[in-house]
């Protein structure tokens, strides 16, 4: 009796299941991701013979096929065990045409989890290829190939080479720009608080805000406003209105989904989508535990659905009553929500054992690993706990016509918080409990603090909110985040400083451009809607050359009247006043992978360039000789030195102030972004003082 081949997308996947399935009755073998596609060097979609695709056999893959089919006539059995998704569909279904296998067979397995109990039930359990997911797929990369392969030639005739556009990524790169240009519009507003310091005849002190003025909510807008308030609050007798406690329940955050996952990354470990993604994968495919041998840590990672098995939940129910307590476990197992176009075949993801604790498993972790898995297992063990009880007190103090209100938080039960928090917020609610007062009891102002504020304009877009903004409005799938904003980005369109997307001129451009002439393109609602039209091609709704011919009917048209309407565009180089010292011609400012240079105008005939030095303003706060300049990374992150390198090895990651800390006179300051805005702290770990980088106006009054 033959063997049954089992064939996966990747060695160290194909290393762990022939763990599970032994050596005698199966053998596993990788297909290394595809073996076909459309050709590179051609268009490989016939538009005038109703969307015919041309695939190829992936270069460099003859070889690999041959073993393939030579291992599958021996089998008895084929299973083609590819990614549980459209894409994984996608693999199998090329598999099974390059394999000729029956296209009746029952050949497809797969597993949310490499785990022995999930693979030895996939292999049980063979089903046919899904044809409408391998279409839904399918429709997706010819779509992309069309905007790709016809649009974005345009931009090199038009604009310069090298330049792309995209179906996902050019709306991506389109709200960065707009946002942009809201921040660059946004004119603050200025506004002032009021904060009172109250004290009990016991000596209890309370702080209280300007809540309410004439039972209205309160605005002050100017300093001018400010002293008549304070004019009339000069002899006021202040009484607690009302105190009141409140009990609430907080409620702990769903598993992750793929996205949630890359957000929760990129904030509390600055990982971007693709760095989060490929460590994802290695847990996903197994990491070697000793003696165990290799287990796969999490399930799936490309998922949008928060579903959890039964199994998983009994599972995290029973770890959660051992390690923590019954009062830890909720009455009921908890579910959550899931949106309306998730695929729940999938699960959250989640650990495959929770008995496997971060600290059991981190000795066989790297240390990127290890951080993500525990972020993971928090998560989901987490999100199987009884939720938080918190005890909220409110206290209003009232004076004639005025009202300051004080409020408080105390956990009264920790719950979920026992092992996740899903904000540095949280920690500081633990910290604020207000003292007991009475209603009708008097108090004592003992301090009263103005301060002027300014109305802040949007925030520019990190790669955690970008990723948020893109599955809220609908618009790509959650495998497409990671590569999309690795394109915007290694195509210059917009660069990453202090974890924010700014648009270059380049990337703003391009936008322009394809928003006067692709409207649909460009289009958030139309992208979205695309994206729910080919997500219902799954589900066997539409058929996937309607979608493709509704859509390029509108194309043509479009490209066509482009083509004929736009002239030449010419970036002009930005002049700098150094001179080229070989030439004796002005260098100019150009964009190039690693941020911006300066070159010679002359090329080709002058091919001198060198490191553009884009100083801050303040000298080198360790040699006090040379300027401090802004440098990127070969990965395109900014960071601080001195122009005087190598002589001075002066660097940073955190933007310099210039001053010398004023509590240890030995660090100097940087600005340092956080959860609570940007600070500004001194360098020196043996410091610890901070103060907040914005400036506000602080008038302090008499009693």
């Amino acid at each position: 009796m033959g063997k049954t081949l089992v064939i996966v997308e990747s060695p160290a996947k194909a290393k762990t299941i022939e763990k599970f399935l032994g050596k005698n009755k199966y053998e596993v073998v990788a297909s290394l991701g595809h073996v076909r596609d459309l050709p590179k060097s051609q268009f490989g979609v016939d538009i005038e013979n109703d969307f015919e695709v041309k695939y190829i056999t992936i270069r460099g893959k003859g070889e690999l096929i041959k073993e393939l089919k030579r291992a599958a006539h021996k089998a008895d059995q084929v299973l083609l065990a590819s990614d549980p998704d459209r894409e994984g569909e996608a693999i199998a279904w090329h598999l099974m045409e390059t394999l000729k296998i029956d296209k009746e067979a029952p050949c497809r397995i797969e597993f949310n989890e490499i785990t022995k109990e999930a693979v030895k039930t996939a292999v049980k359990n063979p089903r046919q290829i899904l044809v409408h997911r391998v279409e839904s797929q399918q429709a997706r990369r010819v779509l992309d190939r069309i905007v790709g392969y016809q649009l974005s030639p345009l931009l090199w005739r038009k604009v310069k080479r090298g330049l792309s556009a995209g179906r996902v990524q050019s709306v991506a790169l389109r709200l960065i720009c707009e946002r942009e240009e809201e921040i660059k519009s946004f004119i603050p507003e200025e506004y002032w608080t009021l904060e009172m310091t109250f004290a009990t005849q016991q000596g209890g002190i309370l702080v209280g805000k300007l809540s309410k003025i004439d039972a209205k909510k309160a605005e002050i807008h100017n300093e001018q406003e400010v002293k008549v308030i304070l004019d009339e609050l000069k002899d006021a007798q202040y009484l607690v209105k009302e105190s009141k406690k409140q009990i609430k329940q907080k409620n702990p955050a769903a598993p992750f989904t793929t996205s949630t996952l890359q957000q929760d990354a990129s904030r509390k470990m600055n990982y971007t989508a693709k760095k989060t993604m490929r460590i994802a994968q290695q847990l996903y495919e197994g990491i070697a535990l000793g003696k165990e041998g290799t287990v796969g840590l999490i399930t799936y990672m490309r998922t949008d659905s928060t579903r959890i098995s039964e199994v998983a939940q009994k599972d995290a129910r029973e770890f959660i009553m051992t390690t923590f307590g019954e009062a830890f476990v909720p009455k009921e197992t908890k579910n959550y929500k899931v949106k309306s176009n998730a695929q729940n075949a999938h699960e959250g993801i989640r650990p495959t054992y929770v008995t496997k604790t971060p600290e059991i498993v981190k000795p066989y972790l790297s240390p990127e690993q290890y951080k993500l898995y525990k972020l993971i297992w928090e998560r989901f063990v987490a999100s199987q706990m009884a939720a938080a009880v918190l005890e909220q007190t409110t206290v209003v103090i009232g004076t004639g016509r005025y009202e300051f209100t004080a409020s408080g938080t105390i956990i009264v039960f920790k719950g979920y918080m026992e092992v996740y928090e899903e904000s540095k917020d949280e920690k500081e609610e633990k910290e604020k409990k207000l003292i007991a007062v009475e209603q009708g009891q008097s108090l004592i102002c003992q301090k009263q603090e103005p301060k002027q504020h300014f109305t802040q304009g949007p925030p520019r877009y990190s790669e955690a909110s970008l990723i948020k903004t893109l599955e809220e409005k609908g618009i790509g799938r959650p495998s497409t985040y990671a590569p999309t904003i690795e394109t915007i980005v290694s195509r210059n369109y917009v660069v990453r400083e202090a974890k924010q997307f700014y648009p270059t001129e380049l990337g703003a451009l391009v936008v322009d451009l394809l928003k006067e002439y692709f409207a649909d393109i460009m289009s958030v609602d139309f992208t979205a809607h695309l994206e729910r039209q080919l997500d219902a091609i799954e589900e066997g709704d539409y058929y996937w050359k309607d979608i493709l011919r509704e859509f390029y009917k509108t194309f043509e048209v479009e490209l066509k009247a482009a083509d004929e309407k736009i002239g030449p565009v010419k970036i002009e180089d930005e002049v700098s006043e150094e001179v080229c010292e070989k030439c004796g011609r002005h260098f100019v400012i150009k964009l190039g992978k690693y941020g911006k240079f300066l070159a010679c105008p002359g090329f080709p005939e002058c091919q001198n360039a060198k490191p553009l030095l884009e100083t801050i303003g303040i000298k080198c706060p360790v040699c006090h000789e040379g300027d401090v300049v802004l440098r990127r990374s070969k990965k395109g992150r900014v960071f601080y030195g001195c122009s005087d390198y190598p002589e001075c090895d002066f660097v940073t990651w955190d933007k310099p102030t210039g001053e010398i800390c004023p509590k240890c006179h030995k660090g100097y300051m940087v600005e340092k972004n956080t959860k609570k805005g940007t600070v500004v702290i001194c360098n020196n770990k043996e410091c610890n003082y901070e103060l907040k980088a914005d400036t506000e106006k602080v008038n302090e009054g008499e009693e």
